[in-house]
């Protein structure tokens, strides 16, 4: 065989094998039957010299390679089907010796083709997971949780991070080697680490304690006590904390904040810091989608390149079939670790929204001086406003969660108003049904809430359907 000076060296090496293959035969035919006179093997000793002549060339091409390459798997498979013809043609010349010709077959050096692929396959995976723990470094150090698009309300990290793994998963079934479907779970195992990591990294967002409002100091007056109702005959009633009261209605009765409070239009109160939340939970919900979406890749390409199993026989009963082998589930503890920060993102974005965002509207005003004139119904048109702006920004897998932790940390903020409000406020048994009405109004709109997330998943559910009978 003539090589040109720049012909690449695995097709050289491909028709090299074929060539040797050929002159193994051709050694086999013609020249054997002559030299049987003088020896009993000359087949052997023939293909032998040929196999350790190729294993020579072999060995320096892959010396010179550091990567797992399409042209790389020919060359070997090329040089494995070599290997089985050459070894066949030496059994069955050295059929009449004393030992069947093991000895001869012990004097060729394998050429080891399955330890050669899996060692560049298992180098091919610890580069891919390499090049995804840079991308998640840079995430780290670069992601301000801004979305995409409108249409796009998750992180840019997510995205790439995705786009990586999805590429590596077709790179790698791209790969024809017979030794990758044993390497699969080693590839999932590697993602998920990364995917776990990313997903802490998300949920790395603080604690919904560090917005809870300092409990204040027990005291002992009781409103509605014997002594209390003597006093009044007397003096005038204990108010506690009465000149703080009148310093803090005074002072906010005529501010901005208040009549914007009181007013018939309110804004949202939802800050930045909140909205930023509501992107993290996006990009998990991205995350947790595009984790189900590559476990049905792996484990199709995975059952495909496999052997199938034998469809069930019409001719026997259905007891006797063999049992199924169920369908191998891989990112489990990836997707629990994203449940779980799912959970509490939401829980912290709540407590963020009720006791950091709204609580000049609620939590700091709502019977501060006087049960009887003070209202709820500010605070709840504040809270309607805050709802409506978390259902433009999440998705819609993120809202029901979302909405159900702000109406629970609502109801912890008027908890906290009746049990822990401190000597801004004071109570007495009269209050009881007033407290009792606006924990009504709250239940209301928290019911209210809960059914137009549903009226609204339900008629985007529709206009989906009809778009799609219609298109």
């Amino acid at each position: 065989m003539v090589a040109e000076v720049y012909e690449d060296p695995s097709n050289i090496l491909t028709e090299l094998a074929k060539d040797t293959e050929q002159l193994a035969l051709l050694e086999k035919e013609t020249y054997s039957p002559v030299l049987k006179r003088w020896h009993p093997g000359p087949t052997a000793l023939a293909v032998v010299t040929l196999h350790n002549c190729f294993g020579v060339v072999l060995k320096q091409y892959v010396a010179k390679i550091t990567s797992l390459t399409n042209e790389l798997v020919r060359v070997l498979q090329s040089a494995g089907r070599l290997e089985k013809a050459l070894v066949q043609m030496v059994v069955e010349d050295s059929a009449e010796c004393e030992d069947g010709g093991k000895g001869i077959v012990r004097e060729m050096a394998p050429y080891e083709v399955d330890s050669i692929v899996v060692s560049l396959l298992k180098s091919w995976i610890d580069e891919r997971l390499r090049i995804g723990k840079e991308c998640l470094k840079r995430a780290k150090e670069t992601e301000s949780w801004i979305p995409r698009s409108k249409n796009e309300p998750y992180a840019q990290s997510a995205v790439d991070l995705m786009k990586l793994a999805k590429v590596t998963v077709d790179e790698f079934f791209e790969i024809p080697v017979g030794a990758r479907d044993e390497m699969v779970q080693d590839l999932a195992d590697g993602l998920e680490s990364i995917f776990q990591e990313y997903t802490s990294f998300v949920a790395s967002c603080g604690t919904k304690h560090s917005y809870l409002p300092t409990l204040p100091p027990l005291t002992r007056c009781n409103q509605d006590s014997r002594f209390g109702r003597l006093w009044k005959r007397a003096a005038t009633p204990c108010r506690a904390g009465d000149g703080a009261i009148h310093g803090i209605v005074g002072g906010r009765s005529g501010s901005s904040s208040s009549s914007a409070v009181d007013g018939h239009h309110p804004r949202p109160s939802t800050s930045r810091g909140t909205q930023r939340l509501y992107i993290r939970l996006n990009t998990l919900h991205y995350l947790l989608a595009h984790l189900l979406s590559l476990d049905k890749s792996l484990s199709f390409f995975s059952s495909s390149s496999s052997s199938h199993t034998p469809r069930p026989s019409p001719l026997r009963p259905r007891l006797l079939q063999p049992p199924c082998r169920p369908s191998t589930r891989r990112f489990d503890v990836a997707r629990s670790t994203v449940l779980s920060a799912i959970q509490h993102v939401s829980e912290i974005a709540a407590y963020r929204l009720v006791f950091l965002d709204s609580r000049r509207s609620f939590y700091d005003s709502l019977y501060v001086g006087d049960v009887a004139n003070t209202r709820i119904r500010p605070g709840l048109r504040i809270l309607k406003q805050n709802l409506t702006l978390l259902v433009s920004l999440l998705v819609d897998r993120a809202q029901p969660l979302a909405v159900r932790e702000v109406m629970k940390a609502s109801f912890d903020a008027f908890l906290m108003v009746l049990l822990a409000g401190g000597s801004d406020r004071a109570f007495m048994l009269s209050d009881y049904e007033m407290g009792g009405g606006r924990l009504s109004s709250l239940k209301r709109c928290s019911a209210r809430a809960g059914r137009g997330w549903w009226r609204r998943t339900w008629w985007s559910g529709r206009r989906r359907s009809w778009r799609g009978s219609c298109g």
